[in-house]
């Protein structure tokens, strides 16, 4: 089974600037996150930029790029053009690993490839892991998911889901067994799929969480999700995340 890891860099961060050259104890971001997902395996591992920056960033390092409109509304806008550009197409695997991960778990690159490959009824295949804070369920930044009896995804949701009706009654003061589900932004995609889903209509329940996931199961699609044991590395989203990743590289 072969994959194709695409890493959006997009330099428009409101939060942290020029995110994707943020510099890793001497190295780009995007590059960390671009070696990091090549112990997963991949075939390929390919960065998506929306900056002349970034390419050259990346080529300095020996990173495959490709530049990238700079108008894209969203990240699956940028994949599929990615896709295009290096001739991706039909049930190709593709995993989406966000430029700002670079703690990502190889293995859980791998595995959500794996699970794509193994279901032939879904799409896109994803991860989660357990919520064991109750801080962190009640917390509408933190994106959980309900599963079937498949482990395929019923809905995403930035409540608390699932609502424990008798236990909850007089607030969130202890969680659910088995516990609720926090959603990984880990997606791998076949790349017929990944090339038309940007024409896909927005649906009302993607407007509403502002999640893109709901798009594809409001069009009748499937979603495969993998649990993981461990919950992954910590993301870069603010200087105060970037601080603390700096940290973990240090003393690495």
């Amino acid at each position: 089974m072969s994959f194709t890891v695409l890493v959006p860099a997009r330099m428009a961060s409101t939060r942290l600037p020029d995110k994707p050259l943020a510099d890793l104890c001497g190295l780009p971001m995007v590059v960390r996150v671009a070696r990091q997902a090549a112990r997963s395996g991949a075939q390929r591992v390919v960065v998506a930029a929306d900056d002349a920056r970034v390419v050259d960033a990346c080529e300095l390092h020996g990173v495959e790029v490709v530049l990238t409109r700079v108008d894209h509304p969203s990240g699956s806008d940028r994949l599929a053009e990615a896709c295009a550009l290096i001739g991706l197409d039909g049930d190709d695997i593709v995993v989406n690993v966000q430029g700002d991960e670079p703690l990502i778990d190889p293995a859980l690159i791998r595995e959500c490839a794996d699970l794509l490959a193994r279901d032939g009824q879904t799409v896109v295949a994803t991860a989660a892991h357990a919520i064991h804070d109750v801080a962190e369920f009640t917390n509408p930044n933190v994106v959980k998911v309900v599963l079937d009896a498949q482990g395929r995804a019923l809905y995403f949701s930035r409540a608390p889901i699932a609502w424990w009706r008798d236990g909850f009654a007089s607030g969130v003061q202890r969680l659910s067994d088995p516990p609720p589900l926090r959603h990984v932004g880990l997606y791998a995609c076949r790349a017929a799929f990944l090339r038309r889903f940007p024409a896909l209509p927005v649906s009302p329940l993607e407007r509403l969480e502002s999640l893109e996931q709901l798009r594809a199961l409001w069009h009748g699609e499937r979603i495969a999700v993998h649990v993981s044991a461990e919950r992954p590395g910590p993301g870069v989203d603010t200087p105060e995340d970037l601080a603390r990743v700096r940290a973990i590289f240090a003393a690495a």
